[in-house]
């Protein structure tokens, strides 16, 4: 059985059944636009308004942003595209190899991973900003909070699509006043029935979750210490979230056969990787505070990068450069006052001329 739209309810809020087109209108009668891609578009264009925003406490002017954007969007797609693709090869398979192309490069099919968009972003942004000899990390800070943007209006694409849930919930469940009563193709094919479900929400669960983190990172963000700072507020806050709430899903691609699901793995690496990162950078930026010598010997193995390449506390240079321009003009008016004494100097010296000259006439 194939539905045209879903049925949708979340009785524990108070809202009862309702349908749902994942079409949002038609050209033709062969092509349709969805949901999924309006709303996918739309988390990109705002995810680029608010780097375009940051752009200017990080000192990245508005046309460097925009090439910037272009890199990352392209190979963000390409890396979402390629990491789905070979997490899932059998899907794409097929015995004509024109044909397995095909199916691989045809999106609208459908299988987007948000990893490897972060992957292919990453990568664009580290292309981009050394062709323009940009501060590569003071543009991952900048991105990172519009990604968290962009993901939180992504997963109301899944929604539209009746896709991206959980297992049954248990009334048991603390969450269970969240569930989702769901008929999809999606729900008969995973749980066998075309009578509804009630579900967890993950889609919502990881919707709330990043606009819980975006509020807390965008107020934190002109309180930074290190460049990279947010950054690893970012990937440490999400793939915290993201490791639980991957566990409840029913779609989820796994490793082979061993039954561990890929993005709850790279979810706890990035958790524990950055968030290492995080605390380290926080130690440092405190201990350094702009001034090399405050480091000791095992502090310089420990963070080399930090004083042969100062790029994570570039903004503590800035500011020291300032510093050092304010006392050059102190300098100036110094060698100002000198010369002014050395005029003085020569006045005293013609006043006592002409006192002597005055003396001998007298």
């Amino acid at each position: 059985m194939l539905l045209a739209k879903n049925l949708i309810s979340f009785p524990g809020l108070g809202i009862g059944e309702f349908s749902l087109d994942n079409i949002a209108f038609s050209i033709g009668e062969n092509f349709s636009v969805y949901w999924y891609g309006i709303i996918i578009t739309c988390g990109i264009i705002f995810a680029y308004l608010y780097a375009v925003y940051r752009g200017k406490f990080e000192g990245v002017c508005f046309d460097d942003t925009i090439d910037i954007v272009i890199w990352t969007v392209i190979l963000g797609v390409i890396g979402a595209r390629l990491y789905y693709v070979l997490t899932s090869l059998d899907q794409y398979i097929d015995e004509s190899f024109m044909q397995t192309v095909t199916n691989m490069l045809n999106l609208r099919g459908g299988g987007l991973a948000i990893y490897g968009g972060i992957i292919g972003g990453i990568l664009g942004i580290v292309i981009s900003t050394r062709f323009k000899k940009i501060n590569t990390i003071k543009v991952f800070d900048m991105a990172a909070p519009g990604v968290m943007i962009g993901q939180l209006l992504g997963r109301w694409g899944n929604f539209f699509n009746g896709e991206a849930f959980g297992e049954i919930v248990s009334e048991k469940s603390p969450l269970y006043f969240m569930r989702m009563g769901i008929i999809s193709r999606n729900s008969i094919s995973d749980f066998g029935t075309t009578e509804m479900v009630y579900v967890h929400p993950t889609f919502l669960y990881e919707s709330l979750w990043n606009l819980t983190g975006f509020i807390i990172i965008n107020a934190l963000y002109k309180k930074k210490k290190f460049n990279g700072q947010v950054a690893c507020m970012y990937l440490s806050w999400y793939g915290f979230g993201r490791m639980f709430i991957e566990g409840l899903r029913t779609d989820s691609l796994y490793i082979g056969n061993t039954g561990i699901r890929i993005s709850q793995l790279v979810g706890l690496i990035c958790f524990v990787v950055f968030g290492a990162l995080l605390v380290v950078g926080l130690i440092y930026s405190k201990k350094f505070d702009g001034d090399e010598s405050k480091l000791n010997a095992l502090d310089k193995i420990l963070v080399p990068s930090l004083i042969q390449n100062p790029v994570f506390f570039a903004k503590k240079a800035v500011v020291a450069e300032g510093a050092e321009q304010t006392v050059e003009p102190k300098g100036e008016d110094v060698t100002v006052d000198d010369s002014a004494d050395s005029g003085g100097e020569i006045s005293d010296a013609e006043e006592a001329e002409k006192e002597a000259e005055n003396g001998e006439d007298n």
